[in-house]
This record gives structure tokens, sequence and C-alpha cells, in this order.
């Protein structure tokens, strides 16, 4: 096996693709609750759009299992460390959604989308553990994201070794 299943590749791009949306309509709800314009329609859409990556995440682990994956290029340091970011970058995939869904439970969002009343929504998230959580896992998912996309240039432009490929939809000749 060189390269990764059909159905594995679709995933991990559709979840890059939720990530990106994710993030800005979780910024787009951050910065309209701070100027006391947060809308129950942001705040429904990015927890829909963060289920998605929760079920694509959980969907992508199912394939690799089915599936397989590729053999590691090799057993060096880097090796090793690229094999690290790719178990810490599923766990945050799985754990921010969670978080995000603590965040709702555990502070008034709950009850302004039980009632659809935007009035009841918080201005502030003091005293919920599950919103510094939920900070906390996105800027660890864009450091790991980040060093995830320095690896695959590396591969791609300085190693030329065609890593690049096995999450590609092409056939590999």
């Amino acid at each position: 096996m060189t390269q990764y299943s059909k159905r594995m590749v679709i995933a991990h791009w559709l979840t890059l693709a939720l990530l990106i949306v994710a993030w800005f309509l979780g910024d787009a709800v951050n910065e309209a609750r701070h100027e006391g314009h947060a809308t129950l329609v942001g705040y429904a859409a990015h927890g829909l759009v963060g289920g998605a990556v929760l079920l694509l995440t959980l969907a992508r682990l199912y394939f690799c299992r089915k599936d397989g994956t590729p053999p590691p290029v090799g057993q060096s340091l880097m090796d090793k460390v690229a094999k690290g970011i790719h178990h810490g970058l599923y766990a945050v995939l799985l754990l921010l959604p969670i978080s995000g869904v603590m965040q709702v439970v555990t502070s008034k969002v709950c009850d302004a989308l039980r009632a659809w009343d935007a009035a009841l929504l918080p201005a502030k998230f003091d005293g919920v553990p599950a919103h510094e959580v939920h900070e906390i896992l996105v800027t660890v998912l864009i450091v790991l994201a980040v060093v995830h996309v320095l690896g695959a240039i590396k591969h791609q432009f300085i190693m030329k070794d065609g890593l690049m490929e096995r999450m590609s939809l092409r056939k590999k000749d």
C-alpha cells in the first residue's frame, strides 16, 4: 500500500475544509459576543460544523483501522515526531468538539439555545472552564496543523520524495 484509501483522502480534505469554516464561524461568534451582537444561528452553525468535524474524525479513525495506512517513510527521530503530530491532531480533533459541547452545556448558551432567545447569550464566559479548554485546544490545533503543513512542504519541495501523493485522489503510477 502506497496511498491512503480514497475515502480516507476525502475525509482528510473535508475535515480541513470544515475546520477552516469552524474557525471562521467561531471567530465571528466570539467577535459578535464581545460586541453584544451574538446570534443563536452563529452558535448553532459553529456547533453543527464542529459536530461534523467530530463525525469525520471518528470516520477517519474507522477508515484507518479498516483500510490500513501506508507504511512510515522511515524510522528517524523526525518520523517519530511526525507520528506524534498525527496522534496529537487526532486527539485534538476529538477533544475540540467535546470541549465545545461542554462549554455550551456548562454556560448560559444552553439556556439561550433551548429557549431560542439570543438575549440569554452570555457576554462573557467567566467561570466556564470548558471555554478556556476549548480556546487552548484551538491554539494547540493551530500549532500542530502548522507543523503538519511544514512537514508536508519539506517532503514535497526539499526532500522531493512524493510523500504528499499518499493523500491524493490520483492513483500513483
